[in-house]
């Protein structure tokens, strides 16, 4: 995932991922255990199949801002996705060039919340008054980079942030956590044989004592067999509210993903298949399983266990 900071681009997602390394102990532990193991020498070696950001659709925010930084960095909008139970829209991004990661972003369609619901959030996205991305230097990696992780809005209360996680798990987390990187993505298959495959690293994961996400399966395929996708559960932190007040909260996680080759190509030798001979996109599906990995039925079983 690290970059050589020779663009803004490099610089920007460098700032991310130092700061999302740093609170996700998973991280660190899974790339130490791959280079002891002689898989990678570096973090630099994995490939980092997508990382994922959740916004909420209200005024000047949501994907239609979000994806200004992106798009302007020659990301190209493509597949939409629709998640009926949990009220969210999402759209995948394209990288300019394989050396960067798949976007995607969500966003949560507050309107179709409950009415003390959407007062919560529009009590404090209301104080955002125009597009903050407007006012970017999109050229300025190290500004963008600290976009990600300044206050967009007040800091929550703790009794909107419980109020919000009973109706909306996705809610709650990004009134607190904001922009703060979702998760990044180990491409599994670009690994060296007997980590090559989702159920051969998910058992080296699970080897490490780190738990796994276990909505819909430990592995998420989609329809057609060619995207397998599994994650860690978010870990506990401690976050402090409006007044002080203090609350452990799932924080973020890391996400695996084997892309298998097309049927059209899958007679070419292993060596000579690159990235476009692999399935492309997402699968909403999978991705509903995946975005329970901070869901409370997930992490406080999981973190009650270690």
């Amino acid at each position: 995932m690290k970059f050589s900071q020779q663009t803004t681009l490099d610089t920007f997602l460098n700032i991310l991922f130092d700061r999302y390394q740093a609170k996700v102990p998973a991280v660190n532990q899974i790339t130490e255990a791959l280079i002891e193991r002689g898989v990678v020498n570096s973090q630099q070696e994995i490939v980092n199949d997508h990382i994922a950001f959740r916004t909420l659709r209200v005024p000047h925010l949501g994907i239609a801002s979000f994806e200004k930084i992106f798009l302007h960095h020659g990301y190209q909008k493509r597949d939409y996705y629709y998640f009926e139970g949990k009220k969210l829209n999402a759209y995948w991004y394209a990288p300019p060039s394989e050396l960067y990661p798949r976007i995607f972003i969500s966003e949560l369609i507050v309107d179709e919340l409950s009415a003390g619901a959407q007062e919560i959030i529009y009590r404090y996205t209301n104080e955002i008054t125009t597009d903050p991305v407007d006012a970017l230097d999109l050229d300025n990696g190290e500004q963008m980079g600290e976009f990600f992780h300044q206050s967009l809005w007040t800091l929550p209360t703790k009794f909107d942030y419980q109020t919000l996680l009973e109706e909306s798990e996705y809610a709650a987390w990004v009134i607190y956590n904001r922009y703060y990187l979702n998760h990044y993505t180990i491409s599994v298959h670009a690994l060296k044989n007997s980590y090559n495959t989702l159920a051969a690293f998910d058992d080296f994961v699970e080897g490490l004592g780190i738990k796994l996400n276990t909505s819909g399966g430990k592995i998420k395929t989609s329809a057609d067999g060619l995207l397998l996708q599994s994650s860690t559960v978010a870990e506990m932190q401690e976050a402090t509210f409006a007044a002080g007040e203090t609350l452990n909260i799932a924080g973020s996680y890391v996400e695996f993903a084997e892309r298998r080759v097309l049927p059209e190509f899958e007679n070419l030798p292993l060596k000579e298949v690159q990235a476009q001979h692999r399935r492309d996109g997402f699968e909403t599906n999978n991705a509903d399983k995946i975005f329970e990995s901070t869901y409370m039925g997930q992490v406080v079983n999981t973190n009650t266990d270690r």
